[in-house]
């Protein structure tokens, strides 16, 4: 089962309110997205803790009915 982009939005929205979040579906299939997150709660995290912060807030879903999202995060 696929998730889809609208959905991955806003669990991220719901997670990161202040986020500016842009969701492309790479391959068409529901399965391969890229996010572009970007948030002023960043300021301050490096990478790796921006991109821990979106994880979470996916649920878990990631390796599951999410199996590809290519990140790209940056503090406003």
């Amino acid at each position: 089962m696929a998730m889809a982009a609208a959905e991955i939005e806003a669990m991220i929205r719901a997670a990161l309110p202040d986020a500016d979040v842009t969701i492309t579906d790479l391959a068409g299939d529901g399965d391969h997205y890229a996010a572009h997150v970007v948030s002023p709660s960043f300021q301050g995290l490096s990478r790796v803790a921006q991109h821990k912060a979106v994880y979470a807030a996916l649920g878990g879903r990631m390796g599951g009915v999410l199996h590809a999202l290519q990140l790209t995060t940056a503090a406003a």
